[in-house]
């Protein structure tokens, strides 16, 4: 592995995950946004440091597949987690794409962090069933992902229920048994035939449905490891 797009956590130096704070440690080049906790960069002793503050995202890009293909040991460090509106998956394809290998290590999404540390809970039973999240910012997509958490057992319902609120049975959507864990998988097909596809599969499962299940291809196509999916 060269390249890892790690993510810092909400703010909180010590919220970012074990194996993040490890990579930080140990890479030759550390490549971080202007939000991430200065204690956290400080960590990396001895790397190359480079802040994304000021570069336009095809650059950054272009840096990584460039230091990458030389060999070192990068680390992308990106605020709360690179895959929410961290445009992890941007850095993620260009990687992929140039033939970079690359590893996706999650991290804690101020999404659910910072909420709970305010002391408001996203959901509560017999309160909030669920959570809709958006940018504030202008976004060149308008498309939506659907989450669905503990919901493989009625999992034909749920498809049908989002089909009769206006989404395409054409959908591409996924289930994700045991995420990363070492017995992960993953079942996609088209949320109208969804609940077939993934009979039999275990739980815990969580069932994502949105457009941007088709860009597994395009990552899986290169390098990412599969277990950090």
């Amino acid at each position: 592995m060269t390249v890892w797009l790690v993510g810092a956590g909400p703010g909180d130096p010590g919220l970012i995950t074990v194996r993040g704070q490890a990579l930080v440690r140990s890479c030759d080049v550390l490549i971080h946004d202007r939000l991430v906790s200065p204690e956290l960069v400080a960590q990396a002793s001895g790397a190359l440091i480079v802040s994304r503050d000021g570069r336009a995202q095809g650059e950054v890009n272009r840096m990584l597949v460039e230091l990458g293909r030389k060999g070192l040991e990068v680390v992308r460090l990106k605020g709360g987690d690179p895959f929410v509106y961290g445009r992890g998956g941007e850095e993620a394809i260009a990687l992929a794409e140039a033939g970079v290998p690359f590893e996706v290590v999650p991290g804690v999404s101020s999404l659910a962090a910072v909420p709970a540390a305010a002391g408001i809970p996203l959901t509560h039973r017999g309160v909030s069933a669920g959570v809709r999240v958006y940018s504030g910012r202008t976004a060149e997509a308008s498309g939506e992902t659907v989450l669905v958490f503990m919901g493989l057992h009625e999992l034909a319902r749920v498809c049908d229920d989002l089909v009769a609120e206006g989404f395409d049975p054409c959908t591409p959507a996924a289930v994700i048994s045991r995420g990363t864990l070492p017995g992960q998988e993953v079942v996609v097909a088209e949320l109208g035939q969804l609940a077939a596809a993934a009979e039999g599969i275990e739980a815990p499962a969580l069932v994502v449905v949105g457009e941007v299940v088709s860009l597994r291809d395009r990552l899986l196509a290169g390098v990412l490891q599969e277990s950090a999916v």
